[in-house]
């Protein structure tokens, strides 16, 4: 498999002497950037990247949710054996890792691929993508419970992304960050 107009030894002979071996994996590097480039590729990153982080930020919450007797669910924990408080710990962990896992893949798919695809339509990278693709995120997580939710949703999510957009498009200053 071939690119159209790129001759297999490359362009201008740039390729010239390598083995069929080193042009295949060449190709399939090509291959590999190109779909990490598109909007699926980019949306399935921010759904695994998401996902990761989302249970390791779970199962943080759910570590510190017992660490005080004076709320009803500490009362309670107090009243069970190690073990079972053990037990009862790691299953919650397990389940708010897996939903804020879940939550967070969701939401960073969503997000990737809405603000990818705004990109491709309108052909320019600007801050304006990830403040149309926040709202529209925002507004899609809340559509179910009514469209003041939605607005809403679309507002903060937006805010939140041009907050996000400004911080990542400042000039970077060279007194203060390192150069390592």
């Amino acid at each position: 498999m071939s690119f159209p107009g790129v001759p297999l030894g490359g362009l201008n002979g740039q390729n010239a002497g390598l083995s069929e071996q080193q042009l295949q994996e060449q190709k399939m590097i090509r291959y590999m950037t190109a779909a990490m480039e598109s909007c699926a590729g980019k949306s399935v990153m921010a759904g695994v990247g998401g996902f990761g982080l989302g249970g390791m930020f779970g199962m943080f919450m759910a570590s510190m949710r017992y660490d005080t007797p004076m709320t009803p669910q500490g009362q309670e924990m107090l009243n069970l054996s190690t073990r079972q408080q053990i037990a009862r710990g790691f299953k919650d962990m397990g389940k708010s890792s897996w939903s804020s896992a879940k939550n967070f893949g969701m939401i960073g798919a969503l997000f990737s691929g809405t603000e990818c695809t705004i990109e491709a339509l309108r052909a320019k990278n600007d801050i304006y993508n990830g403040v149309a693709g926040g709202c529209i995120t925002g507004g899609a997580l809340a559509y179910k419970a009514g469209p003041q939710a939605a607005a809403l949703g679309c507002a903060g999510f937006a805010a939140f992304s041009t907050a996000i957009e400004f911080y990542l498009r400042m000039p970077a200053d060279e007194g203060s960050r390192k150069v390592i």
